[in-house]
């Protein structure tokens, strides 16, 4: 089942980013990783600037995790993470496809260049890549990350 998160889930939101983010260690840039990949402060602060977390749910206990946040004129797809344990499974898929279902606005997901498992996952569902002028137009008016994470980034668009 998916559903939006409780206010009370914070914990199982962060447990989740910070496992499933392990992923990253040893493959984004160095100077970008840090550990806990995400602390609460950062969540709470996330959570703060508008993102909406969604939960895939599974006998009681939350396996997945995707936000999505709008801001200005686009949605942003928004820390997209499975449990460790869980992945291939479908779960991203199910709420990625939840999350863009019958929305009106084009939706833009951000990632590292690393992560080619991330590229290819959001590919396979219909998103493509931005050129990198593109890319750097929107990663600096929708997001905001220091400049080294746009060196060290893509931007992924359902817009042709």
């Amino acid at each position: 089942m998916i559903r939006k998160c409780l206010e009370s889930e914070t914990d199982v939101i962060c447990e989740i980013i910070n496992d499933a983010s392990i992923a990253y260690k040893n493959q984004i840039p160095a100077d970008r990783w840090k550990e806990p990949y995400m602390p609460m402060s950062e969540l709470l602060h996330e959570i703060g600037q508008g993102v909406d977390f969604y939960c895939y749910e599974e006998d009681d206990r939350i396996l997945g995790v995707m936000g999505i946040q709008n801001v200005q004129d686009v949605k942003l797809i928004r820390h997209a993470y499975v449990r460790t344990k869980c992945r291939k499974g479908g779960i991203g898929t199910q709420l990625l496809r939840f999350l863009i279902e019958n929305q009106k606005k084009p939706i833009l997901i951000g990632t590292w260049k690393a992560a080619t498992w991330a590229i290819d996952f959001y590919r396979k569902n219909g998103f493509r890549l931005t050129s990198e002028k593109e890319k750097n137009v929107l990663l600096k008016k929708y997001w905001n990350v220091p400049e080294r994470q746009v060196e060290t980034s893509i931007v992924l668009t359902n817009q042709s």
